[in-house]
Formats: C-alpha cells, structure tokens, sequence
C-alpha cells in the first residue's frame, strides 16, 4: 500500500508528531478561551444582577453572591498596588505563551490552560473596569463563608496552582513521545 505524499515528504513520525503537537496545542486554546469566556460572561451576570450592599446565599452560608470590586490580589491585598498586578498578569501570559509550545504533557498544558484563562480573565478587568485603564478593579463576587470574595477566574488559577504542584509532586514529565514515556 503507498503512503500518501505529505507523509513522505516529511517523514510518517515526524507528520504524526506535528499532528499530536497540534491537537494539543488546539485543546490548549479551547480550554482557555472557554475558561476566559465563562470568566467574563459570569462577572457581566454579577454586574447586572448583584449589588456591593447586599449578601445572597447560594450554597448555604457556605457560598453566596456579593459584588466586590477589588483593586488588590486575593483577600484585597496590595489594594493599592493594582498596577503590580497588571504587569504580573502579562508577565505569566507571556511566559506561559513562550513555554505552551515546548510543552507535550496534556496534563501540563490543561493546567497552563486554566492558569492563563484565569489570568486573562481578571486582567481584562484590569484593563477594562473603572477607576481607569491599567488601575481597573477585578470584579469579585464568590464570597466563601466571609473568608474572600473571588470570582471564576480565581477558581481556574487555584485549581491550576494546586494542579501543578500535584504534577511536580509526582515528577510528572513536562514532554512525552507520542507513546507516553519520558523524553
């Protein structure tokens, strides 16, 4: 049986290489885009349909809704550093973008995925919200039990966080052949 052409112009592995490196780069993409998606369409809910004054229960007393417009980082520290938290969150868009290309391990990027989702996500608040371009309050509206008030974005990086350290722990590799093992 012949191969077809392209497979024998750039090599049959090589081809299937690139076709697996695409598919996880695309998967990549799609988890974060979704993750920067969910992100926004939740805070313009919260905008619309909460108020600062005003303390919803969602989950018990566990979980509830309340709108906070947070000029700082989790538990509104650094308030007055907002500009710090702008240039950290380009800061890990770019090194994540420069290190999603050298990365194989699906595990690995589905963590990067969600870190950089979470990252845009609040950044664009950054950019975009009120008091002004750069300076802009992240928009917060999870509040756990009177310990922080967060927002979808901040889920997707604790949850990222807490799975690269897993993936450290256990020495997961960041590349793998297309067979599985170690590089």
């Amino acid at each position: 049986m012949r191969r077809p052409r392209f497979v024998l112009l750039f090599g049959g592995y090589r081809m299937q290489q690139v076709t697996q490196s695409f598919k996880t780069r695309i998967i990549f993409y799609v988890v974060a885009v979704l993750a920067v998606v969910t992100d926004q369409v939740s805070k313009v809910w919260a905008l619309n349909n909460l108020s600062t004054d005003q303390i919803d229960p969602f989950i018990g007393s566990f979980i509830s809704f309340q709108l906070v417009h947070n000029p700082g980082a989790a538990f509104s520290l650094l308030d007055n550093a907002t500009w710090v938290f702008t240039v950290l969150a380009i800061a890990i868009i770019v090194v994540i973008l420069y290190y999603v290309r050298k990365v194989s391990s699906s595990p690995w990027l589905l963590s990067m995925a969600l870190l950089f989702g979470g990252a845009i996500g609040n950044l664009i608040d950054r950019l975009i919200q009120p008091p002004s371009f750069g300076m802009g309050h992240v928009v917060d509206f999870l509040n756990w039990n009177g310990w922080f008030v967060g927002n979808v974005a901040d889920i997707y990086i604790v949850v990222a966080a807490a799975s690269m350290f897993f993936l450290a722990v256990f020495e997961v590799p960041f590349n793998r052949h297309l067979g599985g093992e170690k590089r």
